[in-house]
Protein backbone atom coordinates (compact mmCIF):
# COMPACT_ATOMS: atom_id res chain seq x y z
CA UNK A 1 0.00 0.00 0.00
CA UNK A 2 1.38 3.37 -1.03
CA UNK A 3 1.95 5.82 1.83
CA UNK A 4 1.40 9.29 0.42
CA UNK A 5 2.74 12.63 1.66
CA UNK A 6 0.71 15.73 2.54
CA UNK A 7 2.62 19.01 2.55
CA UNK A 8 1.23 21.41 5.18
CA UNK A 9 1.84 25.16 4.90
CA UNK A 10 0.72 28.04 7.13
CA UNK A 11 0.56 31.27 5.10
CA UNK A 12 -0.34 34.94 5.14
CA UNK A 13 0.38 37.26 2.20
CA UNK A 14 3.05 35.01 0.67
CA UNK A 15 2.56 35.74 -3.03
CA UNK A 16 6.28 36.51 -3.44
CA UNK A 17 7.31 33.11 -2.06
CA UNK A 18 4.49 30.66 -2.62
CA UNK A 19 4.91 29.92 -6.34
CA UNK A 20 8.55 28.80 -6.00
CA UNK A 21 7.75 26.96 -2.77
CA UNK A 22 4.90 24.88 -4.21
CA UNK A 23 6.83 24.28 -7.41
CA UNK A 24 9.43 22.45 -5.31
CA UNK A 25 6.75 20.13 -3.87
CA UNK A 26 6.29 17.83 -6.86
CA UNK A 27 6.88 14.87 -4.51
CA UNK A 28 3.66 15.58 -2.59
CA UNK A 29 0.38 13.71 -3.03
CA UNK A 30 -1.55 16.51 -1.34
CA UNK A 31 -1.02 20.20 -0.59
CA UNK A 32 -2.69 21.63 2.50
CA UNK A 33 -2.56 25.43 2.81
CA UNK A 34 -3.96 27.16 5.91
CA UNK A 35 -4.51 30.81 5.05
CA UNK A 36 -4.55 33.53 7.70
CA UNK A 37 -6.48 36.31 5.99
CA UNK A 38 -4.20 36.97 3.04
CA UNK A 39 -5.05 40.06 0.99
CA UNK A 40 -2.71 39.40 -1.94
CA UNK A 41 -2.62 36.57 -4.52
CA UNK A 42 -1.65 33.86 -2.00
CA UNK A 43 -4.91 31.91 -2.27
CA UNK A 44 -4.99 32.20 -6.08
CA UNK A 45 -1.46 30.83 -6.38
CA UNK A 46 -2.17 27.98 -3.95
CA UNK A 47 -5.28 26.95 -5.83
CA UNK A 48 -3.40 27.02 -9.15
CA UNK A 49 -1.27 24.15 -7.77
CA UNK A 50 -4.34 22.20 -6.74
CA UNK A 51 -3.86 22.92 -3.04
CA UNK A 52 -6.68 22.49 -0.56
CA UNK A 53 -7.00 25.93 1.01
CA UNK A 54 -8.47 26.37 4.49
CA UNK A 55 -9.14 29.77 6.06
CA UNK A 56 -8.35 30.21 9.74
CA UNK A 57 -7.01 33.09 11.85
CA UNK A 58 -3.58 32.49 13.36
CA UNK A 59 -4.22 34.66 16.45
CA UNK A 60 -0.58 34.44 17.46
CA UNK A 61 -0.70 30.66 18.01
CA UNK A 62 1.52 28.98 15.42
CA UNK A 63 1.26 25.53 17.04
CA UNK A 64 -2.54 25.52 16.97
CA UNK A 65 -2.48 26.61 13.33
CA UNK A 66 -0.09 23.82 12.34
CA UNK A 67 -2.08 21.24 14.29
CA UNK A 68 -5.17 22.40 12.42
CA UNK A 69 -3.36 21.99 9.09
CA UNK A 70 -2.19 18.50 10.05
CA UNK A 71 -5.76 17.57 10.96
CA UNK A 72 -6.92 18.51 7.46
CA UNK A 73 -4.38 16.22 5.78
CA UNK A 74 -5.49 12.82 4.46
CA UNK A 75 -2.19 11.15 3.53
CA UNK A 76 -0.16 8.85 5.79
CA UNK A 77 2.79 11.24 6.07
CA UNK A 78 2.88 15.00 6.63
CA UNK A 79 5.73 17.26 5.60
CA UNK A 80 5.76 20.64 7.36
CA UNK A 81 6.96 23.48 5.16
CA UNK A 82 7.13 27.28 5.25
CA UNK A 83 6.46 29.44 2.20
CA UNK A 84 9.99 30.86 2.29
CA UNK A 85 11.53 27.38 2.00
CA UNK A 86 12.35 25.28 -1.06
CA UNK A 87 12.75 21.51 -1.27
CA UNK A 88 15.76 20.55 -3.36
CA UNK A 89 15.42 17.74 -5.96
CA UNK A 90 17.80 15.60 -3.90
CA UNK A 91 15.68 16.02 -0.77
CA UNK A 92 12.44 15.38 -2.70
CA UNK A 93 13.83 12.06 -3.88
CA UNK A 94 14.89 11.08 -0.37
CA UNK A 95 11.52 12.04 1.11
CA UNK A 96 9.82 9.57 -1.20
CA UNK A 97 12.29 6.89 -0.16
CA UNK A 98 11.63 7.62 3.52
CA UNK A 99 7.87 7.54 3.00
CA UNK A 100 8.18 3.98 1.69
CA UNK A 101 9.91 2.88 4.89
CA UNK A 102 9.10 2.56 8.57
CA UNK A 103 7.62 5.19 10.85
CA UNK A 104 10.20 7.76 11.93
CA UNK A 105 10.50 11.47 12.63
CA UNK A 106 12.74 12.70 9.83
CA UNK A 107 14.93 15.78 10.28
CA UNK A 108 16.28 17.79 7.35
CA UNK A 109 19.01 20.41 7.23
CA UNK A 110 18.03 23.95 6.29
CA UNK A 111 20.41 26.39 4.58
CA UNK A 112 19.77 30.14 4.61
CA UNK A 113 20.14 32.17 1.42
CA UNK A 114 19.81 35.86 0.52
CA UNK A 115 19.75 37.81 -2.72
CA UNK A 116 22.66 40.19 -2.08
CA UNK A 117 24.55 38.92 0.98
CA UNK A 118 26.13 35.68 2.12
CA UNK A 119 25.50 34.60 5.70
CA UNK A 120 26.17 31.00 6.70
CA UNK A 121 27.40 31.30 10.29
CA UNK A 122 26.21 32.78 13.56
CA UNK A 123 22.41 33.01 13.66
CA UNK A 124 22.30 32.04 9.97
CA UNK A 125 24.23 28.79 10.25
CA UNK A 126 22.46 25.68 8.87
CA UNK A 127 20.06 24.08 11.32
CA UNK A 128 18.25 20.76 11.58
CA UNK A 129 14.44 20.82 11.63
CA UNK A 130 11.92 18.01 12.10
CA UNK A 131 9.63 18.02 9.07
CA UNK A 132 8.49 14.54 7.87
CA UNK A 133 6.49 12.30 10.16
CA UNK A 134 3.40 10.04 10.24
CA UNK A 135 0.29 12.21 10.40
CA UNK A 136 -1.28 10.37 13.34
CA UNK A 137 1.87 10.45 15.47
CA UNK A 138 2.64 14.17 15.64
CA UNK A 139 1.43 17.09 17.76
CA UNK A 140 2.84 20.57 18.11
CA UNK A 141 2.99 22.57 21.33
CA UNK A 142 3.81 26.18 22.27
CA UNK A 143 3.05 29.55 20.69
CA UNK A 144 6.62 30.85 20.36
CA UNK A 145 9.19 28.52 18.77
CA UNK A 146 6.75 25.57 18.83
CA UNK A 147 7.93 22.13 19.84
CA UNK A 148 7.19 19.22 17.51
CA UNK A 149 6.54 15.96 19.38
CA UNK A 150 6.50 12.76 17.33
CA UNK A 151 5.79 9.30 18.73
CA UNK A 152 8.48 7.49 16.76
CA UNK A 153 12.30 7.51 16.64
CA UNK A 154 14.17 10.40 14.98
CA UNK A 155 16.44 10.13 11.95
CA UNK A 156 18.37 12.69 9.92
CA UNK A 157 18.16 12.91 6.14
CA UNK A 158 21.61 13.82 4.89
CA UNK A 159 22.18 15.57 1.58
CA UNK A 160 21.17 18.89 0.02
CA UNK A 161 18.33 19.57 2.46
CA UNK A 162 16.14 22.66 2.14
CA UNK A 163 16.90 26.17 0.97
CA UNK A 164 15.51 28.90 3.22
CA UNK A 165 14.99 32.55 2.25
CA UNK A 166 14.24 34.01 5.71
CA UNK A 167 14.16 37.75 4.97
CA UNK A 168 13.85 39.95 1.88
CA UNK A 169 14.30 43.31 3.64
CA UNK A 170 15.58 44.71 6.91
CA UNK A 171 12.07 45.98 7.64
CA UNK A 172 10.74 42.42 7.46
CA UNK A 173 13.57 41.24 9.69
CA UNK A 174 13.01 43.95 12.32
CA UNK A 175 9.25 43.42 12.28
CA UNK A 176 9.85 39.75 13.07
CA UNK A 177 12.17 40.67 15.95
CA UNK A 178 9.48 42.97 17.35
CA UNK A 179 6.74 40.33 17.01
CA UNK A 180 8.78 37.46 18.46
CA UNK A 181 10.05 39.54 21.38
CA UNK A 182 6.46 40.40 22.31
CA UNK A 183 5.34 36.77 22.07
CA UNK A 184 8.31 35.67 24.17
CA UNK A 185 7.52 38.26 26.86
CA UNK A 186 3.90 37.07 27.00
CA UNK A 187 5.06 33.46 27.21
CA UNK A 188 7.45 34.25 30.08
CA UNK A 189 4.61 36.02 31.91
CA UNK A 190 2.30 33.02 31.56
CA UNK A 191 5.07 30.80 32.93
CA UNK A 192 5.73 33.12 35.86
CA UNK A 193 9.42 33.25 34.99
CA UNK A 194 11.73 35.32 37.18
CA UNK A 195 13.37 38.40 35.64
CA UNK A 196 16.25 40.47 37.02
CA UNK A 197 17.12 43.71 35.24
CA UNK A 198 20.92 43.60 35.57
CA UNK A 199 21.12 39.93 34.62
CA UNK A 200 18.48 39.62 31.90
CA UNK A 201 18.31 43.09 30.36
CA UNK A 202 21.97 44.09 30.74
CA UNK A 203 24.11 40.93 30.68
CA UNK A 204 22.13 38.49 28.52
CA UNK A 205 22.36 40.69 25.37
CA UNK A 206 26.14 41.01 25.80
CA UNK A 207 26.52 37.26 26.15
CA UNK A 208 24.25 36.77 23.14
CA UNK A 209 26.56 38.86 20.96
CA UNK A 210 29.69 37.06 22.19
CA UNK A 211 28.12 33.67 21.58
CA UNK A 212 26.80 34.43 18.08
CA UNK A 213 29.68 36.54 16.76
CA UNK A 214 32.65 34.65 18.23
CA UNK A 215 31.63 31.14 19.38
CA UNK A 216 29.26 30.52 16.45
CA UNK A 217 31.69 32.30 14.09
CA UNK A 218 29.40 35.03 12.86
CA UNK A 219 32.53 37.07 12.13
CA UNK A 220 33.18 34.82 9.11
CA UNK A 221 30.18 36.43 7.38
CA UNK A 222 31.78 39.88 7.39
CA UNK A 223 29.50 42.91 7.64
CA UNK A 224 26.34 40.79 7.53
CA UNK A 225 27.62 38.58 10.33
CA UNK A 226 28.25 41.60 12.54
CA UNK A 227 24.80 43.07 11.85
CA UNK A 228 22.99 39.78 12.50
CA UNK A 229 24.95 39.27 15.74
CA UNK A 230 24.11 42.79 16.98
CA UNK A 231 20.45 42.35 16.03
CA UNK A 232 20.24 39.06 17.90
CA UNK A 233 21.59 40.89 20.94
CA UNK A 234 18.92 43.57 20.44
CA UNK A 235 16.23 40.88 20.20
CA UNK A 236 17.45 39.35 23.46
CA UNK A 237 17.30 42.72 25.20
CA UNK A 238 13.88 43.58 23.73
CA UNK A 239 12.16 40.41 24.93
CA UNK A 240 13.47 40.82 28.48
CA UNK A 241 12.76 44.57 28.59
CA UNK A 242 9.20 43.89 27.45
CA UNK A 243 8.81 41.09 29.97
CA UNK A 244 10.29 43.17 32.80
CA UNK A 245 7.82 46.00 32.23
CA UNK A 246 4.96 43.59 31.54
CA UNK A 247 5.60 41.79 34.83
CA UNK A 248 6.09 44.88 37.01
CA UNK A 249 4.10 47.64 35.27
CA UNK A 250 1.58 45.84 33.01
CA UNK A 251 3.68 46.83 30.01
CA UNK A 252 3.41 50.58 30.61
CA UNK A 253 6.34 52.97 30.82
Amino acid sequence: MKKGISVVLIVRNEELNLDACLKSCSFADELIVVNDGSTDRTVEIAESYGAKVFHRALNGDWAAQQNYGIDQATQYWVFLLDADERVTPDLAKKLLECAAGEDKAYWVQRHNRFKHICAEHGTMRPDWVCRLMPRTKVRIYGQVHPEIRVQCPPERIHGDGMIHYPYRTWRQYMNKINTYSELSAEKYLSEGRNVVFWRDVMLRPIWSFIKIYFINRGFLDGKAGFVFSINNSVYTMMKYVKYYFLKHYSGEL
